[in-house]
């Protein structure tokens, strides 16, 4: 998506928490400006007409209070009448059954992941495990389990206006045209500053 704006002459300032994930980013579009930040605490010196977050990233937010201080944010960083659209997955997407794991393989590379969804505490995790084979022939194995927490449509919506953005709007993701696949429990969120 930052590619694509680019190119098309928006200028794009980037934001993520990872090191490692900003490096790739810069180096493969050097002309844009990327910043390594949390999404609860940005510092941006400039004033944007909008904001974007791209798929379902606001679940890694474990917390209602830390998704209220990302809306406090990213209204404070747009301009009046900004826009803010972003993804989030409700808990429709986390029934399906994933506990099953699924293999993706590749020349030089063997992945493996599942995800469990507890419906107590909200929470999802997914596991990654994966073998990449190194220059010399051996296989090295990495292993990592990401989290998510699961937002009901009413407490997005009320964090935003919490975070004083008006015109809140919501689109199912297949109302949007996405395919089951990755549409299925995904909602797009529309709002201004």
């Amino acid at each position: 998506v930052t590619r694509e704006l680019a190119e098309r002459g928006y200028r794009v300032t980037g934001v993520d928490v990872s090191a490692a994930l900003i490096a790739i980013a810069r180096r493969e579009l050097p002309r844009v400006e990327f910043h390594v930040q949390d999404a609860r605490a940005l510092e941006l010196s400039s004033r944007f007409d909008g904001a974007l977050s791209t798929f379902d990233s606001l679940n890694h937010i474990l917390s209602l209070e830390d998704l209220h201080r990302v809306f406090r944010g990213v209204h404070e960083v747009l301009s009046p009448g900004g826009l803010f659209v972003f993804d989030m997955n409700l808990e429709e997407a986390y029934s399906l059954d994933l506990r099953q794991w699924t293999v993706e393989m590749a020349e030089g590379s063997v992945g493996l992941m599942r995800g469990t969804y507890d419906f107590v505490t909200k929470l999802a995790t997914t596991e990654l495990i994966w073998f990449v084979e190194t220059s010399d022939g051996v296989w090295r194995r990495h292993r990592s389990a990401v989290e998510q927490r699961c937002y009901t449509e009413a407490e997005i919506v009320l964090a935003l206006k919490d975070a004083a953005f008006s015109g809140i709007e919501t689109i199912r993701a297949r109302d949007a045209g996405l395919t089951t696949d990755l549409g299925f429990g995904r909602v797009f969120f529309v709002a201004r500053a």
